[in-house]
């Protein structure tokens, strides 16, 4: 199934004329968003930065954008909003100091599906509420842009309150610099599948495929050095992946030796996927979609700001250290920390 793509000639930036853009947040997407919208002709009094006191409200004023700290007058002023701060902290920041003070007809863009699609956000039915997603990181979206280059970009209505939410969705992005390569059309739903079903479903195999494959790779007498090395310290791996995004996911095989190549390709097409599918379909619909996963993070949101093992993210990070892996990295780190 195609989505449909635009491209800078089916947006208006005239669309913004006049309109007072706050960004909730400054961090990775915020600081390059907001700096490409000011270069492409978005006034600097019509771009203010609602942020807390920090270091990134610093560099906000460094680039010259002006910053409000406290956040109901931001959000009075705020024709179009974007909120750029981290998923478990939108619910209560937006809802509480931003959400009974902005404007009925107030434009909010969301770069991330997460609290739309489980619905933890509070909206007006006046207000639209659009997604303009760059797939990319911030300092990417800021160094492509003034290459003079586009970026990957995910756009949606979520909620059309004006009737006119697609445009303005559609100027927004052409103002970042999305839909200078095309911005596709996508959805909250779509953009929370993917990105959950990736981080929960993908990575972890991967992690695994690694972190199994070092244990036997060491058993069979490879040293430390040489399997650091050999499977990810080289950057062989994000070289590979480089090239797929380039020329194509089988296609980069092609620079590989002959041997590497039928091995790959042989390999690959004598693997049974029907556990893995099973496995990837059981995360899916039973952990992303139907809202198990965002119920079961809700409950640790408030632990993940307490230091030590009282928070769960750290005792993760315990835990996945202390694997063989883990340890033999470590042990080549600090003997080559003089080559790294």
């Amino acid at each position: 199934m195609s989505a449909k793509i635009y491209y800078d000639s089916d947006a208006d930036l005239g669309l913004l004329k006049d309109q007072k853009i706050v960004f909730l947040g400054y961090g990775n997407q915020g600081s390059a968003q907001a700096q490409n919208l000011r270069d492409s002709g978005i006034p600097n009094d019509s771009i203010l930065v609602a942020n807390r006191e920090d270091s990134y409200a610093e560099d906000a004023k460094s680039k010259g954008f002006h910053v409000e700290h406290d956040f109901p007058t931001a959000a009075a002023q705020a024709d179009v909003l974007f909120l750029l701060i981290p998923d478990q902290v939108q619910p209560r920041v937006f809802n509480e100091e931003f959400a009974p003070h902005l404007k009925d007809s107030a434009v909010i863009v969301i770069a991330s599906g997460y609290n739309v699609f489980y619905k933890l956000l509070n909206f007006k039915p006046s207000q639209d509420v659009v997604m303009v997603a760059p797939r990319m990181i911030g300092s990417s979206v800021r160094s492509l842009y003034e290459k003079g280059k586009g970026f990957p970009c995910f756009v949606s209505v979520e909620q059309d309150g004006s009737g006119n939410g697609l445009t303005i969705a559609l100027a927004l992005s052409k103002a970042i610099g999305a839909t200078k390569a095309g911005a596709i059309a996508s959805s909250a739903r779509e953009e929370t599948a993917m990105d959950l079903f990736a981080e929960q479903a993908l990575w972890p195999q991967i992690i695994m495929l690694f972190r199994e494959a070092f244990s036997i790779l060491k058993e069979a007498g490879c040293s430390d050095e040489a399997l650091c090395y050999e499977m990810w310290m080289s950057k062989e791996p994000a070289e590979i992946f480089e090239r797929a995004a380039e020329e194509g996911f089988i296609a980069q095989l092609k620079h590989h030796s002959t041997v590497s190549q039928f091995g790959q390709l042989s390999g690959a097409l004598a693997l049974n996927g029907d556990a893995t599918r099973e496995h990837f379909k059981n995360i899916l619909y039973n952990q992303v979609l139907n809202g198990k996963f965002c119920k079961e993070f809700s409950k640790i949101e408030a632990d993940l700001e307490k230091d030590g093992p009282e928070n769960p993210l750290n005792e993760l990070y315990r835990k996945s250290e202390q694997s063989e892996l883990g340890q033999a990295e470590k042990r080549v780190r600090e003997r080559l920390s003089g080559l790294l």
